[in-house]
């Protein structure tokens, strides 16, 4: 698997995957827990199935989590 989430988008997706469990737990809504588990996980491991898939990638060449 080769890293293809840079450093703003990995903080954007911890923020929306936090705010997503957050309500999740709050309002007992367990499809949120599990919508906001994804891109926390994802942002974990700095690999996003779905742009490997389209062969897209948010790294730029500076970014030390992308090497």
């Amino acid at each position: 698997m080769q890293k293809n989430i840079g450093t703003i988008d990995k903080t954007i997706r911890i923020g929306v995957g936090a705010l997503l469990v957050g309500y999740g737990l709050f309002s007992g809504s367990y499809i949120a827990i599990v919508i906001g588990a994804i891109p926390l996980i994802t942002s974990l491991v700095n690999f996003c199935p779905i742009y490997g898939l389209l062969g897209l990638s948010t790294c730029k060449n500076d970014d030390r989590e992308c090497k």
